[in-house]
């Protein structure tokens, strides 16, 4: 999503602009958008997730060989920056500047996972040390790159669409017949199943919460990831069971594209008290929705939010995430902290972070390419 928008704001500043993606089934992006995109082909891997790593990586070195090739038969330039969203595209662009084909690429730090496997944490540490220039959403991670790793990364911002808005447009009844979502008061979280999501302590949370409140329902967005968190989900549903909640929990997988601002307006609380994370979009997305949002009282979080716009609580204690989500669904804290966030939104958006992005870039591109690191 963070790619998408910024691309949009690229492109309606006059920049030309493509984004290329993996497409694993062959069905091209998800949604109509104003600048040009190049699906990336990508096969099913019947391997492990290292396997899949190294495939994903080597489908779009061999992509961009033949993209460059056809650039130079058709006597046509390549693009002034490239830019990585990815560990994963990182060491595809690294491989390619080590080729010759590209001078110089960019890639975004979100946030830095701590990976069991070797192959894994040398492809990100590749993906950080052997890119130009780095680039963060946050200031929890800037740091976390000038101690670790001794770079100075360009400080950047998220943005929110308008798409995300207060105002409903008469699908929501169909929606939530669509989904199931029959309950009251509504808990949506974004993300999927996962450890940093801290989905396991949120379930135990509403366990708690059910008590209180038990028609509610706790709708879980997403859920597409190249990680494998099989063991981790399947301790979630066998909690789900344990605790009887398998009507009260729902789990719609990845919702399409149009249909996330209309699944945050049939929502009463927003709930994400994630362990990690790169900055927090979707709470913006949600704040931008009308929606009361709980999160974990850590930085990247802090760096936008107070307890005067979200409800802030330890993500560890199981009894803290309860008592906050019974907290933002009272009609008094609901208001009080929507209207404490409302001004969050107005502090960012895609315009102004395309325009960050720009600095970086025209610096890049008038600077001498400096050769890959060896690691």
């Amino acid at each position: 999503m963070h790619t998408l928008e910024l691309a949009q704001a690229l492109t309606e500043a006059g920049h030309e602009v493509c984004v290329f993606a993996l497409d694993k089934d062959g069905q091209g992006f998800h949604r109509a958008v104003g600048f040009s995109t190049c699906a990336v082909p990508a096969r099913a891997c019947y391997g492990g997730t290292d396997d899949l790593i190294k495939q994903r990586i080597g489908e779009f070195v061999d992509f961009f060989e033949a993209f460059f090739e056809q650039r130079a038969k058709n006597e046509e330039s390549g693009y002034d920056i490239y830019h990585a969203q990815d560990c994963l595209s990182a060491n595809a662009l690294a491989i390619l500047k080590r080729r010759g084909l590209l001078s110089h690429f960019v890639r975004t730090v979100h946030h830095i996972e701590a990976f069991k496997s070797p192959y894994l944490q040398d492809c990100q540490e590749k993906s950080i040390y052997q890119s130009d220039r780095c680039l963060c959403v946050s200031e929890l991670w800037q740091q976390v790159l000038q101690r670790d790793y001794g770079i100075t990364a360009h400080r950047v911002i998220n943005g929110v669409s308008a798409r995300f808005s207060m105002q409903p447009n008469r699908t929501e009844i169909g929606l939530a017949k669509a989904y199931g979502i029959t309950g009251a008061p509504i808990y949506l979280t974004v993300g999927g199943i996962e450890p940093r999501k801290n989905s396991i302590n949120l379930l135990k949370a509403f366990r708690l919460v059910t008590d209180q409140q038990p028609q509610a329902q706790l709708v879980i967005a997403g859920g597409a990831t190249l990680f494998d968190y099989q063991d981790y989900r399947r301790e979630f549903m066998t909690l789900v069971e344990q605790y009887g909640l398998a009507d009260a929990v729902i789990l719609p997988g990845v919702v399409p594209d149009e249909a996330m601002p209309v699944l945050y307006r049939l929502a009463n609380a927003f709930v994400f008290p994630s362990l990690k994370e790169g900055w927090g979009l979707v709470l913006l997305e949600a704040i931008a929705s009308g929606l009361p949002v709980l999160t974990a009282n850590q930085a990247p979080f802090t760096e936008f939010l107070s307890s005067d716009s979200a409800q802030l609580v330890d993500p560890t204690v199981v009894e803290a995430i309860a008592s906050g989500m019974i907290e933002i669904t009272k009609p008094e804290v609901a208001r009080r902290l929507i209207s404490g966030s409302q001004p969050v939104v107005e502090r960012y958006s895609w315009q102004r972070s395309a325009q960050m992005h720009l600095e970086l870039y025209q610096e890049l591109s008038q600077a001498t390419p400096r050769s890959l690191p060896t690691l």
